[in-house]
């Protein structure tokens, strides 16, 4: 049986990188391919120089500190200790949540790759290579690594599945890489007009924007895969936030929450300790109950519209990257602006969402994916 490796982003802290991958998976799978994804730890070693860097800070000013200023210090990072070892162990429990869900569903290789460490077979092993869906082309997650291009590999071998760049334009120190790299990639996609718009400009390329891979399964396939929540309440408003909940944001959820006679449960919250440790599985049995869902994540409108589930999505607050251009892309080609937090003006618009026009649009979207997976997988050969 012919092979494909998907590359990606492994985050085990992340619902729709799971749900992504699984779907990319599953897709390819339809094929009659067999499929694992390839697991890349090229951003680790960034991410342990971010870390040590603010323990150097940390020490830095604690020894510019007077004598009893330090005292102060240390018995307030007592209390931070045990704040941090109670919020530990709820993050455990829901690191341990997503590696059971990535155990039982996603296929992937008992090695590791890393920029510099790509085994020198590797790209004999697969007749394809996939790269996507999620932000691997985003150089403020991965720094512009080269295995995220599939450079390792024949050209004939490079294709790339509903990628994001998760920015509308792409830093001048990565352009050169990016155009060369891009230019050299067999078949291009993308999961948002901006993104074909990049390519466009660098390479002079028209790239396919295909939808994300997790609507390409069925509402039966996501719920084969889903997990009843422990002590889920019967009615209630759900949010998931990426961004944080600004004081603004927290106002209309309680107003709405209050008005309406329903629970709140906070997926993104620690605060929320028994939502907080949801794996994959419990995310999709959330959104799919929901009275209504409140967030800024491009994976929670994707599952509110294959469940029909009353949605509102707001732009996101902090320092994370704006995702603006993936949600735009979504509304507009599923022609549910309505759902934008802005266009919201009363209490009957939040649950009445017109879904009756989705369906014919999703299975367009659907086609037109197969279809650039068929050409670029030379399916006709089977």
């Amino acid at each position: 049986m012919k092979k494909i490796g998907i590359l990606t982003i492994n985050d085990y802290n992340n619902y729709g990188n799971r749900l992504q991958n699984y779907a990319s998976q599953e897709v390819l799978k339809s094929f009659g391919y067999s499929v694992e994804t390839i697991v890349n730890t090229s951003n680790i070693k960034e991410n342990e120089k971010n870390k040590l860097s603010k323990a150097v800070s940390k020490i830095s000013i604690i020894k510019n500190k007077s004598f009893n200023e330090f005292f102060m210090h240390l018995n307030k990072s007592v209390n931070l200790k045990i704040k941090s070892t109670f919020y530990k162990r709820i993050y455990l429990g829901r690191l341990k949540a997503f590696k059971g869900f990535t155990k039982s569903y996603i296929k992937e290789t008992d090695f590791k790759i890393f920029e510099d460490n790509v085994p020198v077979d590797l790209a004999n092993e697969y007749d394809y290579f996939i790269t996507g869906s999620d932000q691997v082309w985003n150089p403020n997650f991965r720094k512009g690594s080269s295995i995220d291009f599939l450079t390792f590999a024949p050209k004939e071998k490079r294709i790339a599945y509903a990628p994001s760049f998760g920015i509308s334009e792409i830093p001048a120190d990565y352009v050169r890489n990016y155009k060369i790299w891009l230019s050299e990639m067999e078949h291009v996609s993308v999961r948002e007009v901006a993104g074909a718009k990049i390519i466009k400009d660098l390479t002079g390329r028209d790239a396919a924007v295909l939808v994300d891979p997790t609507l390409m399964l069925t509402e039966e396939k996501w719920l084969s895969v889903s997990k009843i929540p422990t002590n889920k309440p019967k009615k209630y408003l759900l949010t998931y936030f990426l961004g944080g909940i600004s004081k603004d944001k927290k106002k209309i959820i309680l107003e709405i929450a209050k008005k309406n006679d329903l629970e709140i449960v906070n997926l993104g919250q620690l605060s929320n300790q028994v939502a907080y440790q949801a794996g994959p599985g419990e995310f999709i049995n959330y959104i799919n109950s929901a009275n209504v869902f409140l967030t800024d994540s491009f994976h929670g409108c994707v599952f509110s519209i294959l469940f029909n589930t009353p949605f509102i999505v707001f732009d996101r607050d902090g320092k994370l990257p704006s995702m603006n251009s993936r949600i735009d892309t979504l509304l507009s080609t599923f022609k549910l602006e309505s759902r934008l937090a802005k266009n919201i003006k009363t209490n009957e618009q939040i649950f009445e969402v017109d879904y009756s026009h989705v369906g014919p649009i999703l299975e367009a979207e659907r086609n037109k994916a197969m279809n650039y997976l068929k050409t670029a997988l030379s399916v006709d050969e089977f």
